[in-house]
């Protein structure tokens, strides 16, 4: 993969070349402390509805959170998916046993409570922290999406895979005179009435970068999009509430960019808040 001028690649982790071996290497505690002695002291659901002023269309997210010390590990679910008695088994479990639990969302949030205990997003260890500002629930959208698009160092014109439809980054790519094609297991509509694809990697081929949400972790599509970046040498821009301890171990091994977006999440509130940029482009300043 060719690195663009001015990208930011500098890490103070060990990164890996697959989601298997980065699983493998914290369960024989190559990567920081056992985790069959880190325990699961919180586990929590945030669930919402939103529709922001002025759109058209809105959607629902429901996120299982698992907290390690002062570490909180976040993966998105579908809806009503999660059963009722997950939590329940999640708290005072260490991370070890989780990262066997037969639901992959636990397992994923177990790795990501584990690897933001171990390598919190902060300026030592490699993330570029992005201030947004106070807001109402459509302005924070919209200034996180140009902290995701600003990931992105590609010619205008360029057609964009984006897998996880957000329409405040849609917006950003329209603004930035870019395609894109929205692509979504839920299928349905943009905010524009365009038609949202259901297998991202079938639309991939036709793309020249891929921007991808964390929830890939959670439901499995992950790494046949990540060896596509690689084998094609493609941008992959990853936006990561799930997950956002966990993907910037794969930069330089398909991932090219991440914005990780730790609880609390920007549409919890309208008070400030803050995302963690790695590798990409270094923006000096935007709009």
């Amino acid at each position: 993969m060719t690195v663009p001028t001015g990208t930011a690649r500098t890490t103070a982790f060990e990164t890996c070349e697959s989601y298997d071996e980065l699983v493998a290497r914290v369960r024989a505690g190559e990567l920081g402390p056992d985790p069959a002695a880190q325990r699961i002291a919180v586990a929590f659901t945030t669930r919402q509805a939103v529709r922001h002023a002025g759109r058209g269309t809105g959607y629902r997210n429901e996120v299982l959170s698992l907290r390690v010390g002062g570490a909180v590990g976040s993966c998105a679910v579908e809806p009503g998916a999660l059963p009722d008695g997950a939590i329940d088994a999640c708290v005072g479990a260490d991370v070890a046993r989780l990262l066997e639990h037969q639901l992959l969302p636990v397992r994923v949030a177990a790795l990501d409570a584990y690897l933001m205990h171990v390598t919190p997003h902060a300026p030592e260890n490699g993330a570029r922290p992005v201030p947004l500002s106070a807001g109402t629930s459509l302005e924070k959208s919209r200034a996180r999406a140009r902290a995701v698009v600003e990931l992105l160092d590609v010619p205008g014109g360029a057609r964009v895979l984006v897998v996880g439809v957000v329409n405040s980054l849609l917006e950003e790519l329209r603004w930035r005179g870019l395609g894109y094609v929205p692509c979504d297991l839920k299928g349905g509509l943009t905010e524009w009435g365009e038609e949202v694809a259901t297998d991202a990697l079938a639309e991939a081929g036709r793309c020249d970068a891929l921007l991808v949400s964390g929830m890939t972790l959670g439901n499995d599509t992950f790494e046949p999009l990540r060896q596509h970046a690689l084998a094609y040498g493609k941008q992959l821009v990853m936006f990561a509430q799930t997950g956002s301890a966990v993907l910037p171990r794969f930069l330089g091994h398909g991932v090219s960019a991440v914005c990780a977006e730790p609880y609390p999440f920007f549409w919890l509130d309208g008070g400030p808040g803050t995302v963690h940029r790695y590798g990409g482009p270094c923006p000096e300043g935007g709009r």
